[in-house]
């Protein structure tokens, strides 16, 4: 992928940059009990079906709660249900808390992480891919300042289901469809390479 497209694309997602929010990770953890049964409560699934909360931006974290409490652009019967009786502080309390847990990271599968490096890395230019790395950095920090969320470590399956949801507009809170428009173009194929790839990714 040239430079010129990677740079565009950071730029389009980083004029949407996210607001520090003021949440409190003590009152974040002791309002966490309803969080637990999912997502642990260190933030780190057991299940591929939940994702790995832990680590994540509080930014990102406080903006996906309100959007599934929205259900306009995000939508899950099972979020929808666990967010409806929280108020924005109760959000950005359980934002602060599981940001400040550190994440578990989990390993790739040596048969894909080859081509899944490639198109974190590098992208696959053959079919209008960009690198992954350009919004989500290097070692999959993502990007706080844009919104871009932390990766590294996060379940192969869980993000292959947001890939897919992208693809079939089931998801739709991506900054300029960014997240739409490239997973459009992401074979299964690819799309398991690089969701193995960023499981076993860290510093």
């Amino acid at each position: 992928m040239k430079n010129t497209a990677i740079t565009a694309l950071f730029l389009m997602g980083a004029a949407t940059s996210a607001q520090a929010i003021d949440g409190d990770p003590e009152a974040g953890k002791e309002k966490s009990s309803k969080c637990v049964a999912c997502h642990q409560e260190d933030g780190n699934s057991q299940s591929d079906e939940y994702p790995k909360i832990a680590g994540q931006h509080a930014d990102y974290l406080f903006k996906q709660l309100k959007e599934f409490k929205e259900k306009k652009t995000r939508s899950s019967d099972q979020m929808t249900g666990m967010v409806a009786d929280l108020d924005e502080q109760d959000m950005k309390d359980l934002a602060a808390y599981y940001s400040s847990q550190e994440v578990k990271i989990g390993e790739a599968d040596e048969k894909l992480v080859d081509q899944g490096r490639q198109i974190y890395r590098a992208g696959a230019e053959a079919d209008g891919i960009p690198a992954c790395m350009a919004c989500h950095g290097p070692s999959g920090k993502g990007n706080p300042a844009a919104n871009f969320p932390r990766l590294g470590g996060q379940h192969t399956a869980y993000t292959v289901t947001q890939l897919q949801d992208f693809k079939a507009g089931d998801r739709s809170n991506d900054a300029g469809q960014m997240m739409r428009n490239i997973a459009d173009k992401m074979s299964e194929e690819q799309m398991e390479a690089v969701g193995s790839y960023i499981e076993g990714l860290s510093e």
